[in-house]
């Protein structure tokens, strides 16, 4: 029976639980369910929720087509700065490349007297300079010593290390050395592995581009490991399933991880590139919250994604969310493009304490998933958001249906002790952790849309994940928003934005040049040379050349300026309209993101600077399904309970199940669903629209 439906499952691996929507490819319909997370092997859990959700559809493993997954092993490796046994190959006379860095202090030079620079990618010791030289052009102007290689990599050998990047000078114009290099290590050193910055990121900065490949070159290992282990177990997994001819078969299921991106990438061709998964995770939730909003008339919304160790935001205008290259994984500097995510200690998990100077402070500390917060039993010794929230009634004293029971004496004994020691009373104290947090995610979508010249006014914001929506009332006071929706199934919006995403693969090419003086033929020929590796990629992924697309783009910069603008390369030849077409739209960003732009200002040229090329391949997506009217709310209240907003209230419990389209919740009230829980303050409305979103707002402002 399970071989006559065919399902794609979405897994979402968190700190705390891991998510899984799947959807049936015939019929649309929609399964979701969530597994606590298992840190010390995530495949663990992953397996558990691909269990748990088939036992839901009555199905087994044969009935899996594919299998799409946000991962944050790269991510947490870095975040925790677990980089170690790593080595470096440079140019002469370039050996301290990593100290130099760049001039540049965070939160400005007003820090400069307390800041303390981190400690390098890979210590000057494990740094190994070859000689040879290539110029700017990328014409040789030495030849690569191949004797300085050998002792490199006896070097390395000697030492243990197993993991190596490559950067030199000017490599990305000319990979030629670098390939000339690897072709020796490998021969006196094969068991390592290497990253070339020339295949990782070919743009010049020699600074960002060689720590990118080092990064790279550190979750190399990692991201292997992880990607087989999984790749091994669920093909047994449905090896396993059957009947028939079919029974006992090795039957591989297609299997996709989430790139940082906005894309999937195939198991197969993330191993090759594992730093495009450092943020695998955040943008899948920003991809879902995207189709989501849009599908409910909002095409540019803010997004709030808390999760139980973090919370991440970011910014969708016209239905794409934000990209960069600027982006950073802990402290170390990635130039690949990424969804534009901010991260702030700020999840269900995260510890309230008091600093020396006697003040309260919440987070970035986290708990975790194990021991986890006070009220789980499990060990924890203190106070978090979420002991916050359960004291206040705000969420139920149980989690997950009942499957997690929460203790709200054990939260109250700890909050308690934080209270004592800042003379306030319990509730106060656990009132003043929420608002702690909810201005500690509040300052960071503003960094999300400030610094794009955008007012967090003109936005709504989707919140999702199964702490995001705890705090969305409160938002909407402090930013001034418009108002929030609340998907279907919040805490699963990250598994269910995997199965939103096509495939994509981002290729670059440094070719600097003023805008007067172009060279069309050449830039024809780099965009070509680009889209033909996209091409093959897509190849590689089994796409149909009739499927296959391609999106051109290129970052233009004023003269002098430091940082570039990216604007989108119509299809067609470079010629003279098309290459002013790009300039035009390049003022028109600059004075969209600045202000002001130098349009007619022939003292003030336009440089070209990169050109990029996507390819994508498009995956099957989805569909929302709309949901039954509404009868009114009164039949989809289960109680009461008292909760705090400034006060005690009997607000009554609202089953989100049991809503329908057009149902108004009135707050004070708590809305409850499997994943997740919507306190809705004195003062808001929520009204179901006709996917089951909940759109929250000031009941004041309700037309």
């Amino acid at each position: 029976m399970s071989a006559t439906r065919r399902i794609r499952i979405g897994i979402d691996t968190g700190g705390t639980f891991t998510d899984v929507v799947a959807v049936d490819e015939e019929t649309g319909e929609l399964v979701t369910t969530k597994t606590p997370s298992t840190p010390s092997n995530p495949a663990d859990g992953f397996l558990n929720g691909i269990d748990k959700v088939l036992g839901l559809l009555g199905l087994d493993g044969d009935a899996v087509t594919a299998v799409s997954h946000g991962t944050t092993v790269a991510t947490n490796k870095l975040l925790e700065e677990k980089v170690e046994n790593l080595g470096f190959i440079t140019t002469e006379g370039y050996g301290h490349l990593l100290e130099i860095a760049r001039q540049s202090v965070p939160d400005g030079y007003g820090n400069s007297y307390f800041w303390v620079k981190p400690d390098r990618i890979v210590p000057v010791d494990l740094v190994r300079t070859i000689g040879g030289r290539l110029a700017v052009d990328g014409a040789e102007v030495r030849p690569l010593v191949e004797e300085d290689v050998v002792a490199a990599a006896r070097y390395f050998r000697a030492r243990g290390v197993t993991t190596i990047g490559l950067s030199f000078l000017n490599s990305y114009a000319n990979p030629v050395h670098e390939e000339q290099a690897l072709a020796i290590l490998q021969r006196e050193y094969p068991e390592a592995d290497y990253s070339l910055s020339s295949q990782v990121l070919r743009e010049y900065r020699e600074y960002e581009r060689s720590v990118t490949t080092l990064v790279d070159a550190a979750v190399k290992p990692n991201i292997r490991a992880y990607v087989n282990n999984i790749t091994e177990r669920l093909n047994s997994f449905t090896a396993q399933a059957g009947s028939g001819e079919a029974a006992g078969e090795h039957r591989e299921v297609p299997f996709y991880v989430m790139k940082s991106n906005g894309g999937v990438l195939s198991a197969e061709e993330v191993v090759r590139q594992p730093i495009t998964t450092v943020l695998s995770g955040p943008a899948a939730g920003a991809l879902g919250a995207a189709v989501i909003a849009q599908r409910a008339g909002f095409d540019s919304v803010l997004t709030c994604d808390g999760g139980g160790t973090s919370t991440d935001v970011t910014v969708v205008v016209d239905g794409h969310p934000a990209l960069t290259t600027e982006g950073t994984v802990g402290p170390y500097p990635s130039k690949i493009p990424m969804i534009d995510v901010v991260t702030v200690g700020a999840g269900g998990g995260s510890i309230a304490w008091i600093s020396p100077e006697g003040t309260l402070k919440v987070g970035p500390q986290s708990a975790g998933a194990d021991p986890g917060p006070l009220c789980y039993r499990k060990g924890g010794t203190e106070p978090t958001i979420t002991d916050a929230h359960v004291l206040l009634g705000r969420i139920p004293p149980h989690l997950l249906g009942g499957e997690i029971p929460l203790d709200v004496d054990a939260a109250r004994a700890g909050i308690t002790d934080v209270a004592g020691k800042l003379g306030l009373g319990v509730e106060e104290a656990a009132d003043g952790i929420l608002e702690i947090s909810a201005w500690n995610q509040a300052n960071a979508l503003r960094q999300v849309t400030v610094k794009r010249g955008l007012d967090a006014r003109d936005f709504h914001m989707v919140t999702f994940g199964g702490s995001g929506s705890l705090l969305a009332c409160r938002l909407v006071d402090i930013l001034g928003l418009k108002g929030v929706i609340v998907p279907l199934n919040p805490g699963n919006t990250s598994a269910y934005g995997l199965l939103t995403v096509d495939v994509r693969n981002d290729y670059v090419q440094t070719a600097i040049s003023k805008h007067d003086d172009l060279d069309r033929p050449r830039v024809d020929k780099l965009l070509a040379s680009l889209a033909a590796e996209a091409d093959e990629a897509l190849a590689r992924e089994g796409f149909e050349p009739a499927e296959r697309q391609f999106v051109r783009s290129a970052d233009l910069r004023y003269v002098g300026q430091a940082f570039e603008v990216r604007v989108p390369v119509p299809e067609g030849p470079v010629d003279d309209a098309l290459v002013e077409a790009v300039a035009d739209a390049f003022h028109a960003e600059h004075n969209k993101l600045y202000g002001y732009d130098f349009r007619g200002d022939s003292s003030q040229p336009v440089e070209w600077v990169n050109l990029r090329v996507s390819g994508i391949g498009p995956i099957r997506k989805p569909e929302l399904r709309e949901i039954a009217a509404g009868s009114g709310v009164e039949g989809a209240v289960t109680g009461t309970r008292k909760v705090y907003f400034d006060d005690w209230y009997d607000a009554p419990v609202v089953a989100r199940a049991k809503l329908g389209a057009g149902d108004v919740v009135t707050g004070p009230a708590i809305v409850e669903e499997f994943s997740s829980t919507v306190p809705l303050h004195p003062g808001f409305s929520a009204e179901v629209d006709r996917f089951g979103n909940l759109l929250i707002t000031r009941k004041e402002s309700l037309s």
